[in-house]
């Protein structure tokens, strides 16, 4: 069996699409020499990349995210899908802290992201880190989520909120709150209509104070920049394929 087979054989192991780590912890079953190089996964990765460059076999749905090339990708949720639409920008929002360095945590492990992949197959932390005092970590937990900076002690350099309703933005602020000690910035995601009852709440107290470490961000900028990154990363792979070993992973 070749590597093109055994990728095959994973992808549809997992319904025709999956993550690098599916990918990665799978292919020994269908190709038992697949982790013999100390530089494996690049083997892995550029055995895919060239057949999606040859318009054969697998596609690109995610930034980490690959399927089957006659994969039928399920489609964006519609702002009125409110529970699809929060698991969605929950996902979106751990993709792209995964590809900016970041590890990544979610509380909403079995929510879906899209086309079958569950938020704990891209989250890198299952466990939210113990960085303060358990009454902090307690509330702080909850947030949907949360970046940590991978090198040396992990805190969180920034969170993520999706409001889908404004009955949740007191409470979603009120979580940011709890990082005030921390060098944290929060965002809040959500509609674009949203933004005027954001902007009225974090004028008064007592967020008022605090107003300079809160942003706004609505789906739509969100979704730009994560199809952005999409774009960016495979001018990134293309343009340094013979130069360097690394990709995202």
């Amino acid at each position: 069996m070749t590597k093109v087979e055994a990728i095959k054989r994973v992808l549809e192991e997992f319904n025709g699409v999956a993550t690098w780590e599916q990918i990665y912890n799978n292919i020994e079953k269908y190709y038992p020499s697949a982790k013999v190089s100390i530089s494996w996964k690049e083997g892995i990765r550029g055995v895919l990349y060239r057949e999606i460059k040859k318009g054969k076999n697998f596609k690109r749905i995610g930034l980490g995210i690959y399927a089957l090339r006659d994969y039928e990708e399920e489609p964006k949720p519609s702002i009125k899908e409110k529970i699809r639409m929060h698991s969605y920008m929950e996902g979106v929002c751990l993709e792209i802290g995964k590809f900016k360095g970041f590890h990544v945590y979610t509380p909403d492990k079995t929510a879906l992201f899209k086309d079958r992949i569950s938020l704990s197959m891209i989250s890198t932390l299952n466990d939210i880190p113990l960085f303060t005092y358990p009454e902090i970590i307690e509330n702080v937990k909850k947030i949907d989520v949360i970046w940590f900076n991978k090198e040396g002690f992990l805190f969180p350099q920034r969170v993520f909120e999706i409001v889908d309703t404004l009955a949740t933005l007191t409470s979603a602020l009120n979580r940011c709150l709890q990082l005030l000690n921390f060098q944290t910035k929060f965002l809040i995601i959500g509609p674009k209509n949203f933004r005027d009852k954001f902007l009225d709440k974090i004028n008064r107290e007592p967020y008022l104070k605090f107003k300079a470490r809160f942003d706004y961000k609505d789906y739509d900028l969100v979704n730009q920049l994560y199809e952005n990154s999409i774009r960016q990363n495979k001018i990134e792979g293309e343009f340094f394929k013979n130069s360097i070993g690394e990709y995202y992973e």
